[in-house]
């Protein structure tokens, strides 16, 4: 197969080709490429049938294992022989006896050995650590190797300040050095026994575990002691089928000691070695196109062939899953204009995607309630002010703490709730308004939303709109009576645009009225809450309820009325610690959820945090984009809460304007500005550029060497002219000179060709300078292999050579 020839005479086989490479295929699985061709070969090699056992199968059909499809067709034929995972789900699970094997600490008579009876009614019948740290730990042991499936932790018969609000589990062979992450949750603090599932395979690799460790992290009491009650683990232990699991997890490990011997061998250019133990045991490094790109870059120094090879593995997307999974960038940038909202926070915006048109209305700034209502023109980056006062045409009353959202089927703008710092004497009626933007109108929809089956004055609430069914979601928020000490919550509630009719959908204490087996859905405030109208889909999270600052996650199927927890607390999943007040915004097409942190739970006091997370819907993952606490910081906003964020989600653009900064020298300060964020990933053909980069800066590099040995004293050498020529025509179209540390490269470059051209003979620099160019072909080779390795990271791991050092398997004894 010509990996360089584009007029390929199938084009069967090029989509073939392609499919190999694709991400949805299965993982590449290192493969024997003279297995069925070398009985010889077969019949000496124990490790070779051993690793023939998990992989490998002789196929009636002799295939040519030179071309990718037939590997294709080799790694599906062996898929078909792995039968480990079948022969585990026809076995039945079972309650798997242990031991306690080791701990940490205890607490009196609470001993570990207590978790293996269950005894939910006696106060004693637990192990409870002697010390409160991250050092604690229950280690259990198997009488033999097993496959752990589950976990289930049984409780005390009421809630108690010892149970685990966070642990993680681990499993393995070897209590010292073989143990990997299986779990990482939490309980809830009920009597209700919970189970969990136990990571018990890597990829298509089931392996045994003969110890399981459990680390507590935290109690829902602080300070208080770790307590567990009880623990029952469930899996397979017949012996068949732990024999097969063992036997192939052994191979595994022998074939990856394998590819690590292979790839120290390389790396050192011991590749007479690399290819004896290649050619003994039969065993692939890597794929074969990564192969080729180490021949042609690394041993070859073919920089122009190498870069071909990376061609390909663009046009067939093998790019694309570095691009997906890598970390968003931020770029932050503060639109400043002559006329513009003044300072406030509590006020509501929201957007018309459409037109690209943000409203801004109503806010607090620091003094008083505002009724003023502005449109800002994306497209002429200005603000037009609408009205100074909405109530002069008839629209709504000052207010702070409501809520706005825009129906981009009727082209109206719903106006809701407000907060009433003093009840007495004040009007509590909910109010309700419309605004027509193409008839610059406000109607007023209800006078007392309550009085039509809709919620009380309510305010710190959440509304959505669902265009396409008509309908406004509100849930949630405080409502205002006339005892500010009496704190009751708002339920879920539906209003029928067209019917004009409103609907409690949840209430409040719903768990309490319904049946038991509905998931409830806590009411709260400073919440966030987003409908997806794709998948017509709310969601619904953090928040704050009483005292508790809350970090959970729900989604509500509308037409099915079914809520879901995905997290109950989403902080132990490396996601934002609980807050409120916090601003969210929702990407359909990427199902992504964006939230800018508000105020935030601290240990010993709340504080105002600036950090914007990303949760992938479809990987149920958080990542943290961005955080900045300091107020002195001009190219971002700073921390602040009671501001508002949109997205418009066809130019992947968010808009925050406004807020509290929290200055405890000046309580009534408010903020007037307005910033646009934008985050960006490297993209495929980036990702291309940056590889032909460092491949060309390599060369150059390289003919910088070889011109510095061949420097004439008279005159110009040709190697010399060689290497600027290239560097003006190969590696100046692939610089990108917004990145800081590739321009200062490139220009660091340009300055030694100068220095080449002008060294005299008698130049002190010159020994110096020549020392720093020179380099021998050793120091050559381990240049490139390095710029191998730095063009595998953008590679998926399943294609290329293992993780880890030989090297660390080296233990010093004492």
């Amino acid at each position: 197969m010509d990996l360089f020839n584009n007029n390929d005479s199938s084009s069967s086989t090029e989509d073939l080709n392609k499919d190999i490479l694709s991400t949805n295929q299965a993982p590449y699985i290192p493969h024997n490429l003279m297995q069925g061709n070398n009985k010889r070969f077969n019949q000496q090699s124990t490790l070779q049938s051993r690793l023939n056992n998990i992989y490998y199968t002789t196929s009636p059909k002799k295939t040519d294992p030179s071309t990718i499809a037939a590997l294709t067709r080799q790694h599906m034929t062996r898929a078909a022989q792995i039968s480990s995972v079948s022969m585990m789900a026809m076995t039945k699970e079972v309650v798997l006896n242990y031991t306690i094997h080791d701990y940490s600490s205890h607490s009196g008579s609470y001993h570990p050995h207590h978790i293996s009876v269950n005894k939910p009614t006696q106060q004693a019948s637990r192990w409870s650590s002697g010390l409160h740290d991250h050092e604690q730990y229950i280690t259990v042991k198997f009488d033999k190797p097993v496959v752990a499936r589950s976990i289930t932790f049984g409780k005390f018969h009421k809630g108690h300040v010892c149970n685990l609000k966070e642990f993680k589990v681990y499993g393995g062979m070897d209590p010292q050095d073989d143990m990997i992450e299986i779990l990482h949750s939490g309980l809830k603090n009920d009597t209700e026994p919970e189970s969990f599932p136990l990571k018990n395979q890597q990829k298509h690799m089931i392996f045994p575990m003969k110890y399981i460790k459990i680390v507590p992290l935290s109690a829902f009491g602080a300070n208080f002691n770790y307590s567990i009650w009880y623990v029952e683990l469930r899996g397979i232990n017949e012996e068949a089928v732990i024999q097969r699991v063992c036997s192939e997890f052994e191979n595994f490990k022998e074939m990856e000691t394998t590819r690590l011997c292979l790839k120290y061998f390389r790396q050192k250019n011991m590749m007479d070695v690399f290819h004896i133990l290649k050619t003994k045991t039969g065993v692939e490094l890597e794929h074969p196109l990564l192969s080729d790109l180490h021949n042609h870059l690394v041993i070859d120094a073919n920089f122009g062939a190498a870069e071909q090879v990376l061609n390909q593995a663009h046009k067939r997307e093998i790019y694309k899953p570095y691009s997906e999974s890598s970390p968003y960038t931020p770029f932050w940038k503060q639109i400043e204009t002559d006329d513009s909202p003044s300072a406030r926070g509590g006020h509501q915006m929201c957007i018309n995607v459409q037109d690209r048109l943000i409203y801004v209305f109503g806010g607090w700034d620091g003094k008083r309630d505002l009724a003023d209502f502005w449109c800002f023109d994306i497209e002429e980056g200005k603000w037009h002010l609408i009205s100074l006062d909405t109530q002069l045409q008839g629209g709504p009353t000052p207010r702070s703490c409501h809520k706005v959202c825009f129906d981009p089927a009727s082209k109206s703008i719903f106006v809701l709730g407000r907060y009433v710092e003093s009840p007495a004497g004040q009007s509590l009626e909910s109010d309700f308004y419309r605004y027509y933007v193409e008839f610059d109108q406000w109607i007023k929809i209800n006078d007392h939303t309550a009085l039509e089956g809709g919620p009380e004055l309510i305010f710190d609430h959440q509304m959505c709109v669902d265009s396409e069914g008509e309908t406004l979601y509100v849930f949630g928020g405080r409502t205002v009576n006339g005892d500010t000490n009496i704190q009751n919550y708002s339920g879920l509630y539906a209003y029928n645009i067209k019917l004009n009719h409103w609907k409690l959908v949840r209430n409040d204490d719903m768990k309490t009225t319904e049946p038991k087996s509905l998931v409830p859905l806590k009411s709260r405030v400073g919440h966030s809450m987003l409908f997806d109208q794709s998948n017509r889909l709310l969601y619904v999270f953090a928040g704050q309820r009483v005292k508790d600052y809350l970090s959970d996650l729900y989604r509500y199927e509308v037409d099915q009325d079914v809520v879901t927890e995905i997290a109950q607390d989403y902080s132990k999943d490396a996601g934002p610690d609980a807050g409120f007040t916090q601003r969210a915004t929702i990407d359909e097409e990427l199902q992504e959820l964006y939230v800018l942190s508000g105020y935030m739970r601290n240990p010993g006091s709340d504080i105002v945090r600036n950090a914007l997370w990303v949760y992938s819907i479809k990987n149920n993952e958080w990542q943290k984009v961005y955080q900045n606490e300091s107020r002195e910081f001009r190219h971002a906003p700073c921390p602040r809460f009671a501001h508002q964020m949109v997205y418009d989600p066809t130019t992947k653009t968010q808009y925050i304007f406004g807020g509290n900064p929290g200055d405890n020298l000046d309580p009534s300060k408010r903020l007037d500005d307005f910033w646009e964020l934008q985050l960006t990933k490297p993209d495929p053909s980036s990702i291309l550029r940056r590889s032909f980069y460092m491949i060309r800066m390599q060369k150059l590099r390289e003919l910088c060497s070889y011109a510095c040995d061949q420097y004439l004293e008279d005159d110009v050498s040709a190697a010399t002219l060689e290497a600027l020529d290239y560097l003006r025509t190969q590696v100046a179209p692939v610089v990108n000179h917004e990145d800081e540390l590739e321009s200062s490269e490139f220009h660091q470059m340009c300055a030694n060709l100068c220095l080449l051209e002008t060294m005299v003979d008698d130049d002190t620099t010159k020994d110096s300078f020549k020392n720093e160019i020179l380099k021998s072909q050793d120091a050559l080779y381990a240049e490139r292999t390095r710029l191998f390795e730095n063009l595998l990271e953008y590679i998926p791991q399943d294609m290329k050579e293992p993780l880890g050092k030989l090297t660390n398997a080296v233990k010093l004894i004492s």
